[in-house]
């Protein structure tokens, strides 16, 4: 049976379908992260957690039935990697509001605009989860499109550390630098976690056409 056969095998098709739950689950985890950043507090943190915590029981059980499945309708290394990289993208989200919170850290433009870039990342992420089975060069599209995404937010976080340094004129201001600096650098993380998923859709529709 090839692969693309493989896709038409009910039981197999699980897998992209838990591929494509854990994917919609984090779409909505980043609007609520969207929402979040601009008043983060305890109620905030505890919506991030729900949702991650959702995403992460869709993943134990795609993990167990890896486990328990002999034949996968593609590479059961890349199926772990696509969720495993989906499922960093809200594990950052929980720890970025979570730091916003306790560093007491105010959203800014720059966060905005980053943030709302990654859920697009992740829009473009479900997008491909839905299209690998029947269309697997359009899920590359949106792939590469994600990456895209990626690039702009790399450029805008390199936007916003010069424009911290720059502001940074004495000792009391460079501590609250810092802390930005650190949810920043969480926000880029998230952004590379969708980078390395598209690279993965990448790899797999290329086995698959």
């Amino acid at each position: 049976m090839s692969l693309t056969g493989l896709f038409k095998n009910e039981k197999e098709d699980k897998f992209v379908s838990l591929l494509i739950q854990q994917a919609e689950i984090t779409v909505e985890g980043m609007k609520l992260l969207e929402t979040c950043i601009l008043k983060p507090n305890e109620e905030s943190i505890e919506q991030i957690g729900a949702k991650e915590y959702e995403a992460d029981e869709v993943r134990r059980i795609l993990i167990d039935e890896l486990h328990n499945t002999f034949i996968t309708p593609f590479d059961r290394e890349d199926i772990f990697s696509l969720s495993l990289n989906i499922d960093d993208m809200l594990d950052y989200a929980l720890t970025t509001v979570e730091e916003m919170n306790l560093l007491k850290i105010n959203a800014d433009e720059h966060l905005i605009q980053m943030i709302s870039l990654i859920r697009q990342e992740a829009e473009e992420l479900a997008m491909a989860t839905h299209r690998l089975s029947a269309n697997p060069r359009v899920a590359g599209q949106h792939a590469q499109r994600a990456k895209k995404l990626d690039n702009e937010v790399e450029r805008l976080y390199r936007v916003a550390i010069a424009d911290l340094f720059t502001k940074a004129k004495n000792f009391k201001p460079l501590m609250v630098m810092l802390r930005r600096r650190e949810v920043y650098r969480n926000v880029a993380n998230m952004s590379d976690k969708a980078n390395a998923a598209a690279d993965v859709f990448g790899m797999v529709v290329m086995k698959l056409t």
